[in-house]
């Protein structure tokens, strides 16, 4: 008989299946199969006073696929469990485990790091029971984000007439409207600067960072132009090494993506995803980088001397280096960081099997592998002083690379300027350059920026960085402008108000030790009930509060009233943004809403206009729905269905 072996992602079955042979059956649950109802108390799916007991409902479309999963069970001696090797995979794979019967004592759950074939037998040799401080883990967190997000959704809607609010989400929306508030509350204050020029060099007046005043600038500025002469005085070196980066983490590959692809951190996860999976490369498909969620900056010693062997032979053994396993303290460690699975796929050797978007994560991934066991680089600057008569002192230096280590890999080198300058030598400036200057607030969040702060202060879990700021972007509390998040309006008023009632909960410092609370349960150091009886009696006082004391804020009325039913017509705001209604809605559905007429109603004397569902899948239907109900999914197929 055969084993059966579940993984989430169908393409990953299919290459896990071939690595594995004609004695296993790979087969997937697509991702989640169970999640908690939307029923009882507040459809919260939660019973609060059983001991926040969850009732789990399979969700639309999985219950056909676990009856596959049962049907293709009975005709197998043995279940293993693969899902993905993390906390979600964890419970993912305690769903499958309940929902196929699955003794949870037992040893049935194995992980795949990557999917390559060494990969892949040697997880399936590693058989190992469910980690269920894992899973009780990660159902706290889904209990609280799902009693948080529900009941303060519930608030902001029903008091602000807003979309949503969430434990993690709410937090970085607060980071960028509070920044944004700094920018306006900044002063800037006026500062001179003074450069030189000669020949290729810039020569900084030693003082530009005291931030001159106009007068002292002028002052000095009149003495220089009367005599452009400087000395060198003095020459300093400085040989410094340059260690390189460690491999990639979920957040670190976030912000360099963002940084030099420019893709989004949500685009970066979609294509990291493919990679992990499976791509052909010539031999079938093949896992090209280790599982792309993770905090852990961690190698795997096989992996190490394969890697170094390569160093040794296409770049000789100088640059061989020495790579040291350091975590931060909040990491999981789980697994392995982010790298390539087999360093002699280098990427132009597979670039032809590659979209553009793969290839471009795919060379960053592999060139951070290599150049991390690579060795450090050896740096020299000089760093010349110069003397005017009048006193005034000026400093101009350069870096060059003594030995290039890991650098030789970088696309971008900086070509180093000559400076061959002597003590007590004098040269004449060509000109001198004074400027004036404003001091610059914080800069508004980028993508990049916010993860790496998110990360920094313990808020949340990298693998949720994508989806958290996804969310700011599709409630329209946040824009994107020139690659920085400017907060909306809608944004801001719900900042304002869970500060008002929420500060001490819905803040940086709470949110992180949330986050250790919910590590000590994975390490099975606090019980889950213990933690969320905590949480539960410090947030339901507050939400008590805002429920008894927020200000409604009521629809602006627009100054006309609806031609339908006499009643105001008023602002009115949907998850497609804002739009002029009518005040008696449901009873009078007349709205103003944009929308494009794209033909005659072939049923009525209606307009056919583009509409899409709740899924974002574009349709055409008449503009006098419900009382007609003509509808079409493709442009050209409207009136073909109408006979004449």
């Amino acid at each position: 008989m055969q084993t059966l072996v579940i993984v989430e992602s169908p393409a990953k079955a299919k290459t896990i299946e071939k690595y594995l042979g004609e004695n296993y059956k790979v087969l997937s649950s697509v991702g989640h199969i169970r999640d908690l109802a939307t029923s009882g108390p507040g459809g919260l799916g939660i019973d609060v006073e059983d001991n926040f007991n969850p009732d789990y409902k399979f969700i639309s479309g999985k219950k056909k696929v676990v009856n596959e999963l049962i049907k293709e069970k009975k005709k197998s001696f043995q279940v293993l469990i693969a899902t993905d090797p993390d906390r979600e995979g964890e419970a993912i794979g305690w769903h499958l485990a309940e929902s196929l019967d699955l003794d949870v004592k037992e040893k049935n759950r194995i992980i795949f790091n990557e999917i390559t074939k060494s990969g892949v037998q040697k997880g399936i040799k590693n058989v190992r029971e469910l980690d269920m401080d894992l899973v009780h883990s990660q159902e706290s967190r889904r209990i609280i984000d799902r009693i948080i997000g529900f009941k303060l959704s519930a608030l902001l809607k029903k008091k602000i007439k807003e979309q949503s609010a969430g434990r993690v989400q709410s937090v970085a929306l607060r980071m960028i409207v509070e920044r944004e508030e700094e920018i306006r509350k900044f002063v800037p204050v006026e500062y001179w600067t003074i450069e030189g020029t000669y020949k290729d060099l810039i020569l900084a007046y030693e003082k530009n960072d005291k931030k001159l005043t106009k007068e002292e600038i002028f002052d000095t500025f009149g003495k220089l132009e009367n005599d452009k002469n400087l000395t060198v005085i003095d020459i300093k070196e400085v040989k410094k090494k340059v260690k390189p980066y460690k491999i990639f983490t979920t957040s670190t590959l976030q912000q360099t993506a963002v940084n030099r692809l420019n893709f989004s951190s949500k685009k970066t996860m979609q294509v990291a995803q493919k990679l992990y999976e499976g791509i052909d490369v010539g031999k079938g498909l093949e896992g090209l980088i280790t599982y792309m969620r993770t905090d852990s900056t961690r190698i795997s010693a096989d992996i190490e001397k394969t890697i170094y062997a390569y160093i040794n032979e296409n770049y000789g053994k100088d640059y061989v280096g020495y790579y040291i396993q350091k975590t931060s303290s909040n990491a999981q460690d789980a697994h392995e960081g982010i790298r390539c699975t087999n360093v002699n796929n280098t990427p132009e050797k597979i670039k032809k099997f590659l979209s553009n978007d793969e290839y471009k994560l795919y060379n960053l991934i592999w060139k951070r592998t290599v150049q991390a066991l690579m060795k450090e680089a050896t740096t020299l600057t000089k760093t010349y002083m110069l003397e005017h008569k009048s006193k005034a002192l000026f400093k101009t230096s350069n870096t060059e690379d003594v030995f290039d280590g890991w650098k030789i890999l970088n696309e971008d080198k900086s070509k180093i300027k000559e400076i061959n300058l002597k003590i007590e030598e004098n040269i004449k400036v060509e000109e001198f350059i004074k400027e004036q200057h404003f001091t610059q607030p914080k800069p508004r969040y980028s993508e990049a920026k916010l993860i790496k702060e998110l990360e920094e202060n313990g808020v949340g879990r990298p693998s949720t960085y994508a989806a958290i700021i996804d969310i700011l972007k599709k409630r329209n509390y946040v824009n994107l402008e020139k690659k920085a998040f400017i907060p909306t309006e809608s944004g801001e008023l719900v900042t304002s108000k869970l500060k008002e009632f929420f500060d001490s909960f819905i803040n940086v410092k709470y949110t992180s030790k949330l986050e250790e609370e919910l590590d000590l349960v994975a390490e099975g150091k606090e019980e889950e009930k213990e933690l969320l009886e905590k949480f539960y009696n410090y947030f339901m006082p507050l939400l008590e509060e805002a429920n008894n004391n927020m200000e409604k804020i009521g629809d602006e009325e627009v100054g006309r009233d609806c031609p339908e039913c006499g009643e105001p017509l008023v602002k009115r705001k949907s998850k497609f943004g804002s739009f002029v209604g009518c005040s008696a809605f449901p009873k009078c559905k007349y709205n103003e809403i944009k929308v494009e007429e794209v033909a005659d109603c072939p049923k009525c004397d209606g307009k056919i206009v583009e509409k899409k569902t709740k899924r974002g899948k574009v349709f055409y239907a008449c503009n006098k729905f419900p009382k007609c109900d003509y509808a079409v999914w493709k442009k050209e197929d409207i009136g073909k269905d109408i006979k004449e």
